[in-house]
């Protein structure tokens, strides 16, 4: 291009800045803007420069270089194969020398930059930038190349020629042709900056928000050993971790809400090639694949700088971060917008559920997204078998990368041996809108080709393959249309995988998270068996216990670790919402079904009136496991910070137990009124309806257990089919029991609550349990916008409703 000066072709990223997309591209432009603006507030980003557009078009102004691109994409619009247009102009690119003044400008860029830094020869990063590339209306998604541990003068210019080749790789130009976007508008800036050396420690990549349902107040980090390249391409199973983001700056806490050990197989080190293979990947030890590669520090450090990055952009943000093994510092080496949550519609929540219980389940793995598929199995070792793939087909693969996107394009649903929620399988498959499994570790072995499943997203944080074609319901909930009630409206929830799903609703709270799930679905152990591993006589038992704790010195600490990241995880949903925990309710033929349960519990001929409930926790068969369940609460309320959290006791039958109870829960830790703790009692038995002023006196507020109450009251086994037209909420003894702990409660100045779906099914008992004077009703999500309806209606037909003042 005649007239082009120096200035032109390279720019310095601390002379760059957020309005300079149009010259070296989004993601040269971002590490300009940082270095520029954030640097004072201590957020590292490495050295380096960039080639400019003007640059890009003086190359392509080269030999005719330009006009042979345009003359092969007319062809593939005019019907060449993709694959032949694609390779014909990479093959041109890489034949074609850069222009002698682009060459020198970047030779002598690079030795500056080796002088910057005091060394000769400086190992850099070689990044494209496109100048449509990470805008928050699109995510290229790794569409053009980065090469790492670039080393010499020689091997940078190859670099920069061969990132300009990857504006034209099949899967960019396939991308960009779904986008509708000009190829010869886009330019390419080539980034070249100075290496991280995580080969010696570790990196990964972190967003501001949730990324599968969009949930803000969460910083999420995934991280593994070894250059970042594994986590962002899926190659590994990182490790997670989730951050709540608004007690950052309460330095007295640690607002870590989640940690998962990832498998994190292998790494990506240095070679000792400075040729074309400069890195290389090898195995992880076992040491490496037990151990969290970030310690709280670290990782909180990390998320304060994505705060402070995504408060600079004003919008979630899509960061890669990398620890330097020779210094031990931590810096970011990319942030772009995030881009799918950016589109969705506020104003409207879709769920799935399933509707057909009962599949057999074939593999597990992260749910990415929530919806559900269903399709035949195809299973792709490379992209090159596309020609296999039918539309509307689930792939299966071990792994994906950019050079997938055509065929994903295509698919029903994805689901991959190997990733996390932050890999390319994870960030392409939300873009496009299919839910995906990733991190499943065995489908590709498991799933048969031609093979009929379903895919699910729609139950938590784990999405599951059945088997076979099941039935599913679609719902849109139009959040614009949830009346207001002075009666409050809460949630049940039990799966802290699931909570971050509803955090759109406008629910006064959670009514009812039951812990017990949290034990059974992300536990498995019996806290008894930790607590007393060395005592286990089976052997079975004590190598099964042992896997699942491997890492942790203290086997009950595992208990408590898992348990308050489970209980935290849906307080921070609602913060600062009440988020009402029940104690754990399993009955003693339920405890010994954990793992090591049975030596713990007795054989009874009626758990359902057994050793269940409060009776447990004071008693010296159980103390010690109710401990641990009390230290994790402490941990989500002290340590954490959710003094959301509040405790409720289930199934307490007299007053003394009462007494007992909490005297119990204070020896640890558990102190009602101290920080805030309120303390509340399920009311299940005649005993609490008869004497609720005083229990009213020892606790601060009453939740309804409907069914328990009704089979009590009426004296009728709530799963007898015999019986099941006596077992009715709705009878004259229970709607006076419920009326008469209503006055008593609200005499003492004591919220009352009920769980349960009676009120969505039945507009009657909403409108009885409101006329009754009710404070809150809590329901499962799905159930939601029919309660607020119901309640809304039963208000505005009794007039005002009476609520404690006190």
């Amino acid at each position: 291009m005649t007239g082009t000066t120096e200035d032109d072709r390279i720019r310095w990223f601390e002379d760059l800045s957020a309005g300079d997309v149009a010259v070296v591209g989004g993601k040269n432009a971002s590490l300009g803007e940082m270095i520029g603006n954030l640097a004072p507030r201590g957020i590292r980003v490495p050295a380096g420069f960039a080639t400019t557009a003007d640059a890009y078009r003086e190359y392509l102004a080269t030999d005719g270089l330009g006009t042979a691109v345009a003359e092969r994409l007319d062809a593939l619009r005019d019907g060449a194969e993709l694959a032949d247009v694609g390779r014909t102009i990479r093959e041109r690119i890489l034949d074609t020398p850069l222009p002698p003044a682009l060459d020198g400008a970047v030779r002598r860029a690079y030795r500056e930059l080796c002088e910057r830094l005091g060394r000769a020869d400086v190992d850099v990063a070689v990044r494209s930038s496109a100048t449509a590339e990470d805008l928050p209306e699109a995510s290229f998604a790794g569409q053009q190349e980065t090469f790492l541990g670039v080393t010499g003068e020689d091997a940078v210019v190859d670099a920069c020629r061969r990132c300009c080749a990857s504006l034209f790789t099949d899967r960019a130009i396939s991308y960009r042709e779904h986008q509708h976007v000009d190829h010869l508008r886009v330019a390419l800036s080539v980034g070249v900056q100075q290496m991280v050396r995580a080969d010696r420690a570790g990196a990964g990549v972190m967003f501001t928000l949730d990324t599968d349902s969009g949930f803000p107040r969460v910083v999420l980090v995934n991280a593994a050993f070894g250059l970042g390249e594994s986590v962002v391409s899926g190659a590994v199973d990182p490790d997670e971790y989730e951050v709540f983001k608004p007690f950052l700056h309460k330095t007295d806490l640690s607002p870590v809400i989640a940690r998962r050990v990832g498998g994190k197989q292998t790494k990506i080190v240095y070679s000792g090639d400075s040729g074309d293979s400069p890195t290389r990947t090898v195995e992880t030890s076992d040491a490496e694949r037990r151990a969290l590669v970030l310690d709280d520090q670290e990782l909180l450090q990390l998320a304060r700088w994505g705060e402070v990055i995504e408060e600079h952009y004003g919008r979630p943000m899509d960061i890669e971060w990398a620890k330097d093994g020779e210094t031990g510092e931590l810096h970011v080496v990319q942030a772009r917008p995030e881009t799918v949550q950016a589109r969705r519609q506020a104003a409207t929540l879709r769920s799935y559920r399933l509707t057909e219980p009962g599949g057999e389940r074939l593999v597990s793995g992260l749910a990415i997204g929530d919806a559900i598929a269903a399709g035949p199995v195809r299973k792709l070792n490379s992209p090159a078998e596309a020609d296999r793939f039918e539309d509307g087909a689930v792939l299966v693969a071990s792994a994906t990368d950019p050079d997938w996107e055509p065929v994903m394009q295509r698919a029903a649903a994805i689901v991959t041996d190997h990733g996390g929620r932050t890999s390319h399988a994870a960030i392409v498959s939300r873009e496009l809108g299919v839910p995906a499994v990733v991190g499943t570790g065995d489908a590709t072995a498991t799933l048969s080709e031609d093979r009929r499943v379903t895919v699910s997203c729609a139950e938590g944080e784990r999405g599951d393959v059945y088997d076979g074609v099941l039935e599913y319901e679609e719902r849109d909930l139009d959040l614009t249309r949830v009346p207001e009630t002075r009666t409050r409206v809460m949630l049940n929830i039990a799966n802290p995988a699931a909570a971050f799903r509803w955090w759109r609703l406008p629910a006064d709270g959670v009514g009812l998270a039951r812990m017990e799930f949290v034990v059974a679905n992300h536990i498995g152990v019996h806290p008894m068996a930790l607590l007393r591993y060395d005592e286990l006589a089976d052997p079975t038992t004590k190598r099964e216990i042992a896997e699942l704790t491997a890492g942790y010195e203290d086997k009950s600490a595992f208990f408590v670790d898992r348990l308050a990241q489970g209980i935290a995880r849906i307080a921070a949903a609602w913060w600062p919402r009440p988020v009402i925990v029940r104690m754990s309710d399993f009955k003693t033929n339920e405890y010994a079904r954990l793992i090591g349960g049975l030596p713990f519990e007795p054989t009874e001929g009626n758990p359902m009136l057994g050793w269940r409930g409060a009776s447990r926790y004071y008693h010296e068969d159980y103390r010690e496991g109710f401990g641990l369940e009390c230290r994790a609460v402490a941990r989500v309320r002290d340590d954490i910070g959710l003094t959301n959290a509040v405790v409720m006791i289930p199934f307490c039958r007299t007053l003394g137990e009462a007494d007992r109870v909490l005297a119990t829960m204070a020896d640890h830790g558990l102190i009602r009124g101290r920080n805030g703790l309120e303390t509340y009692v399920m009311a299940e038995i005649p005993s609490n309806i008869l004497l609720a002023g005083a229990f009213a006196e020892r606790f601060d507020g009453f939740s309804i257990g409907s069914n328990d109450l009704t089979q009590l009251t009426l004296g009728v086994d709530r799963d007898s089919e015999q019986l099941a037209e006596l077992f009715d909420e709705r009878d004259p003894a229970v709607t006076g029991s419920i009326a008469t702990l209503i006055d008593a409660a609200h005499a003492g100045h004591r919220m009352v609550g009920l769980c349960g779906q009676r009120p969505s099914d039945d507009p009657d008992f909403a409108r009885l349990l409101v006329e009754a004077g009710i404070d809150s009703v809590s329901v499962s999500p799905d159930s939601f916008l029919r309660v607020k309806e119901n309640v809304a209606a039963a208000e505005a037909g009794s007039g005002a409703v009476t609520h404690p003042t006190g």
